[in-house]
């Protein structure tokens, strides 16, 4: 197998046809990252005339990337999150409630199962870098065979959501109406065992914009069911979260549609495959530590929320500091689709053999992401006083929430840096590393800080948001200098070697 010299490729054997393709945005991409990799290296031109065209051409790219990718994180978040405006609007108790299952058990869910995925934002970025395509559909269908099993444990847990809450000492009535939004975000799970194998999938190819416009379009749907469940259909609590399930569901479909359909897909998803079945135990161990990396993160976030349940009013400090994690989730969103960029950018690149635009392409996101969060934080501090009444009406809500909105712009910051430093860590393969700063930085530092502060000084909320901040400041910390003394020539060699271990097809490869 092989290409003509205009660009288009040769006839195969008839069992290992392939589409026939001419000069595609792949092509193209490939094109522009060995020219950025070329302007790095070229040390005879001044370090500044290399800058300039190489910002230029990473800022495209990353621009291609990060702006669809935020839209789509930002959007999922949305959803989640006007279900949870929703649900407040009938009350205290109801947002109470939504806030627990949203930000709480739903967040244990959430992270399990993006961390899994996470394996195949590894694997699938660095094998299309290589230009191994035909693995990429296998990786996509041996993820979501593992996440759907997950799926299965999960929804037992969900089910009995009311008796785990009161061990965990949250107030009865508190647990009785959270296990109720629960019950309904069940096929949720399995929504999430769809979407983001196919999510990372599409990402690793630069596909990202169609996902935008599906999320974006569901967004709109969202809306106005949850309007009808909530307040003219009175589904209350239950209808919210089943509704939140259905949109889920809309976007699965919407993203699956477009891989069957789309060109873009035809190398890389050949259709069903029993090769998805192979090696799932090995393929299992590489998602379990992506899943401990984002998980640690996550349920670092649920257990502070679940802190707050036991203190002297509950209900206060759950609505305050669920009202201020939820802005952080929105801002968040923002660094996740950076997170994103940086992890496609490092895996390709890497695939590639392109050290220096890996290293480069890490400081330009990261640069970035960090003046967005900064000027999010400023916006935060200037409402401070009424961003609240988007969620509740109370006074008294209002008031904790503005006493919390100076920690809460400390943690915008940090999180203009932090996700985007673990998107290069999944890019490269670190998760099992950065687990082992999670441990330290969050549950050994950063929780019992929180729990200090908030229970022996009697800070309440703001005292548990310090612990967090001492953890994620820790913690960006020691991302920041293991990514300032990575050897990026290094890490192509160990790039190359994980795929030739994970090429268990051991086909010809595609060559642009």
């Amino acid at each position: 197998m092989g290409s003509s010299e205009d660009g288009t490729y040769q006839t195969l054997p008839k069992n290992e046809q392939k589409p026939t393709l001419t000069h595609t945005e792949s092509q193209t991409r490939k094109e522009a990252s060995d020219e950025l990799e070329r302007i790095l290296s070229n040390t005879e031109v001044p370090l500044f005339q290399r800058l300039v065209p190489a910002t230029w051409i990473e800022m495209k790219f990353l621009f291609h990337l990060a702006a669809p990718a935020v839209i789509v994180y930002m959007i999922n978040y949305l959803m989640s999150m006007s279900t949870q405006i929703f649900s407040g609007h009938l009350g205290n108790l109801e947002l109470a409630a939504a806030s627990l299952g949203n930000n709480g058990v739903q967040t244990f869910a959430y992270g399990l199962m993006l961390g899994m995925g996470s394996a195949v934002e590894t694997l699938c970025g660095q094998a299309y870098g290589a230009h191994k395509y035909e693995m990429l559909g296998v990786y996509l269908q041996r993820s979501t065979i593992l996440l759907t099993g997950t799926g299965v444990i999960l929804a037992i847990i969900y089910v009995f959501s009311k008796p785990i809450l009161i061990l965990l000492g949250e107030a009865p009535n508190i647990a009785s109406a959270a296990s109720l939004f629960i019950y309904g975000l069940i096929p949720q799970i399995f929504a999430y065992a769809g979407n983001f194998p196919i999510q990372k999938f599409l990402q690793a190819q630069s596909i990202v914009a169609p996902s935008a416009y599906i999320s974006t379009g569901t967004l709109a749907l969202h809306l106005l069911l949850s309007w009808l469940a909530t307040f003219k259909l009175g589904l209350g609590l239950l209808g919210s979260s089943l509704v939140l399930s259905l949109s889920w569901w809309i976007v699965v479909a919407g993203q699956f549609i477009y891989v069957l359909k789309s060109d873009k897909c035809k190398r890389t998803w050949a259709g069903f495959s029993m090769e998805a079945f192979r090696g799932l135990w090995n393929f299992f161990k590489l998602s379990a530590a992506s899943a401990v990396m984002l998980c640690l993160e996550t349920w670092y976030l649920q257990i502070l929320v679940l802190l707050a349940g036991l203190l002297d009013h509950p209900e206060l400090a759950l609505d305050s500091l669920s009202i201020c994690t939820t802005i952080s989730g929105w801002v968040f969103m923002v660094s996740v689709g950076f997170n994103a960029a940086a992890s496609v950018r490092v895996g390709n690149e890497l695939g590639a053999g392109h050290p220096k635009s890996a290293a480069f392409s890490v400081v330009i996101v990261n640069t970035m992401s960090c003046i967005l969060s900064i000027i999010a934080a400023i916006i935060v501090l200037a409402l401070r006083n009424v961003i609240s009444y988007i969620f509740t009406e109370g006074e008294e809500v209002a008031q904790a929430v503005s006493e919390l909105s100076p920690y809460l712009a400390v943690s915008l910051i940090l999180n203009g840096i932090q996700p985007v430093l673990s998107g290069v860590a999944v890019g490269c393969g670190w998760q099992t590393f950065v687990a082992y700063v999670n441990v330290g930085c969050y549950y050994i530092i950063g929780i019992p800080l929180g729990a200090l502060f908030g229970f022996y000084f009697k800070l309440d909320a703001k005292g548990i948001w310090l612990g967090m901040i001492a953890g994620t400041l820790i913690q960006t910390l020691i991302l920041i200098w293991t990514t300032y003394r990575t050897d990026w020539n290094k890490e192509v060699e160990i790039a190359q070697k994980r795929l030739a271990t994970w090429d268990d097809k051991k086909q010809p490869l595609l060559q642009n």
